[in-house]
């Protein structure tokens, strides 16, 4: 890992502005970390700035060669140090196996690894499982001291040869816990993404499902030894949902769950749209797809991996395929929950390098994580509050 250059934070303007971007050699990979647009709307009062130093770049590869990084986690405050991540650690969970010296492999839905990153260190292994699995965005740390994730795996890398999936618990040391797998076809058929409400021994923990365009909530149930199901609830249906063969899917996406609200909003790819679900918390039927919030398509491009900033912002990745912008790559997609677009940054140069993203806060300061998997990679940025 390298650490970038300071660059100057920026303060949002009633304008547009375009800073030039410098490109950055870390680990063998080439990055551009300041060529971004960043548009705020006239009026808009955010104090969230996308763009602060320092910025860290750290390679998502683990030593078996796994690539395109999807699912990205912080672990929280209150997680037991005793394992092998400590709070703050950052997790990133990987879709694809390796290319093989034959140029065969790097076959998506077949990744098989999660990779711990602190915010200011290396890359090192955390869990290896074994195969056939898929790890997706669908990524989350419970505080007491066990990690979920989606599991999607395809033999061939076609999403039409995927099967239903799971999702797997795995402990603070990395090991999968034997029969704690939760799958059911009716509630899990293609986890692509999740929402985690961490409330100590019980959580509710939502999925994103993309082989039925279906959300659900898992009521959880939890231990020192590990979780139970306590009920299963869809909550939301009707998104569209359809294979890929360059994205593997289109599907709903990125979950937000705002406890204070009972809102669960959801990125919908293939919708181009993000959509709100009251009462997800608790209610006990489908409630379709909701109601929409946010449709913009001058800034949204395919929404995937969302995140709540803490200025109570939307940021969003986009995969650039549906509705693409040739002149907006990569782009991540800041909004308000009402609607209003805020601004926005590229974390490539090339289309398809933004998916899986995180916030976290620590005392007053907040990182931004998201990869860039064109390039396996995690970009770092330490978010000011500007007044």
């Amino acid at each position: 890992m390298k650490t970038l250059p300071t660059s100057q934070s920026i303060r949002v303007v009633p304008q547009s502005k375009m800073h030039s971007g410098k490109l950055f050699a870390v680990a063998g990979a080439i990055f551009l970390l300041s060529m971004v647009s960043v548009t705020a709307q006239a009026g808009d009062d955010s104090k969230i700035i996308f763009l602060p130093a320092p910025v860290h770049a750290v390679s998502t590869v683990p030593a078996n060669g796994d690539g395109n990084p999807y699912g990205v986690a912080f672990v929280p405050p209150g997680f037991p140090n005793a394992g092998g991540i400590n709070p703050g650690d950052i997790l990133v969970s990987n879709f694809n196996n390796a290319q093989n010296s034959a140029n065969t492999g790097n076959l998506q839905g077949s990744g098989t690894t999660i990779v711990r990153i602190p915010v200011n260190g290396t890359q090192s292994p955390f869990f290896q499982g074994a195969a056939p699995l898929g790890l997706t965005t669908a990524l989350n740390v419970l505080r007491k001291g066990f990690v979920l994730v989606g599991n999607f795996p395809s033999p061939d890398g076609m999403c039409q040869d995927a099967s239903p999936g799971s999702i797997l618990v795995i402990d603070s040391s990395g090991n999968q816990l034997t029969g704690q797998t939760i799958s059911d076809p009716s509630f899990i058929n293609g986890p692509w993404d999740s929402a985690l409400f961490d409330e100590g021994n019980k959580a509710k923990f939502f999925v994103a499902n993309a082989l039925s365009g279906t959300v659900v909530r898992l009521d959880l149930s939890v231990s020192s030894s590990g979780v139970t199901v306590d009920s299963k609830t869809q909550i939301a249906s009707g998104y569209t949902f359809q294979c890929d063969s360059t994205t593997f899917v289109d599907a709903p996406t990125g979950l937000v769950y705002d406890a204070d609200k009972n809102v669960l909003y959801v990125a919908s790819t293939a919708d181009n749209a993000v959509f709100e679900v009251r009462d997800a918390g608790d209610t006990n039927h489908d409630h379709g797809r909701g109601r929409i919030i946010y449709q913009d398509n001058k800034h949204l491009h395919g929404p995937l991996g969302m995140a709540m900033a803490p200025n109570g912002h939307l940021i969003v990745s986009n995969n650039d395929v549906i509705n693409p912008d040739p002149k907006h790559p990569s782009e991540c997609t800041e909004f308000t929950i009402s609607g209003d677009f805020v601004k926005q940054i590229s974390v490539d140069p090339s289309p398809g390098g933004a998916f899986g993203l995180a916030v976290m806060t620590r005392g007053d300061v907040s990182y931004l994580a998201a990869v860039d998997d064109n390039i396996n990679s995690l970009l770092i940025w330490t978010l000011r509050d500007e007044h």
